[in-house]
């Protein structure tokens, strides 16, 4: 975060990476009532960490509270975080949807039952007034791999470069300190993936599955998962900072990939997304979504914590001016104008 705004606190997005996380997305109750629960629940978000957390702490407990754009309007009113945004399904070669979500709660332990008592916590304040629309739990893998069997997050940025790829600075001041962040819940066609040749399957994502070495870029097709995923603008990478969970029903047959991606811009992800889903140029999709489907997508912003802090649980927020345009949903051949693409900076 730039020094210019010392005072301000994020939330903890930069944050080590976990080995177990629940991930909550609720829609909002209409109603005055519902609202200031909300509120009062923001305000008291980190004392409810902290009094969990204490029962261990080395646990790590740690949460992240997003908030959708239609939620912000009703919560929080003008001034508006300036790129918050429904989340724009894209169709292409295949389909990213868009589906509901005012609230986000992102939490994260070395525990899965300090997860599980903050979210008991948090939904028990929040009883009657959000109806959860998605609840994954996720764990670690073996060695940090999904369930495709490669090692997932290789290259995300640590500390200050975390920070930096995360954490909105001058360019928008009301709302330093803040972030934004996208999440999408995969399902696996394992059955399918299993029966493509390993060598094959590297291709499709670009790394060794043993190793996790990334191939040469010679061996490397241009459909390659970390080869799309890899973006720059005006020769400088963007990175974003990713916290997939592998999850799983062993009874019903399903498993996948919580993808959640934090960014100063949701652009950077928008743009990564679009790659994928249409292809560059379109038609060269990322193959990976042969066997993997989106069926969840929602884009929330992550104010910072001093800012939950000091919500007033009964304030009646001022109206908020929407943009006179939004930029329209990406298409086959596209573009969300973020700037050209290299692969410096893989992201697979």
């Amino acid at each position: 975060m730039d020094a210019t705004v010392p005072s301000v606190v994020p939330q903890p997005v930069a944050t080590r990476l976990t080995r177990a996380a629940i991930f909550l997305v609720a829609t909002l109750a209409s109603g005055r009532e519902a609202e200031a629960a909300v509120r009062k629940l923001s305000a008291n978000l980190s004392g409810l960490l902290r009094a969990v957390g204490f029962r261990d702490l080395e646990g790590g407990l740690s949460c992240v509270m997003g908030i959708g754009s239609e939620a912000w309007d009703r919560l929080f009113g003008a001034p508006r975080p300036r790129d918050l945004h429904p989340f724009r399904e894209i169709r292409g070669s295949h389909h990213a949807v868009s589906t509901p979500g005012d609230l986000l709660f992102h939490i994260r332990a070395t525990r899965m039952d300090l997860c599980f008592e903050l979210a008991a916590q948090i939904m028990k304040r929040l009883d009657g007034v959000v109806e959860v629309v998605d609840e994954v739990h996720g764990f670690t893998y073996f060695d940090d791999r999904d369930l495709i069997g490669f090692v997932d997050g290789t290259e995300n940025p640590v500390d200050a470069a975390a920070v930096a790829a995360t954490i909105i600075g001058t360019e928008d001041p009301d709302f330093a300190g803040g972030s934004y962040v996208i999440v999408q819940k995969y399902l696996h066609d394992l059955p399918a993936w299993n029966r493509v040749p390993v060598a094959e399957q590297e291709r499709i994502i670009g790394r060794e599955k043993l190793s996790d070495i990334e191939l040469d870029d010679v061996a490397k097709p241009s459909y390659a998962h970390n080869v799309l995923t890899s973006i720059e603008e005006n020769g400088v990478p963007l990175e974003i900072l990713r916290d997939n969970m592998p999850f799983g029903d062993v009874g019903k047959g399903e498993f996948g990939t919580y993808f959640i991606g934090y960014a100063r811009s949701p652009h950077r992800i928008e743009r990564m997304l679009e790659n994928m889903f249409i292809g560059l140029p379109p038609g060269n999709y990322d193959r990976l979504l042969d066997f993997s489907r989106a069926v969840t997508g929602t884009l929330f912003f992550v104010p910072p914590a001093s800012f939950l802090d000091a919500v007033t649980p009964d304030a009646v927020p001022a109206a908020a001016t929407l943009p006179a345009t939004e930029p329209p949903p990406s298409q086959p051949g596209g573009s969300l104008g973020i700037g050209s693409l290299r692969k410096e900076a893989s992201h697979e």
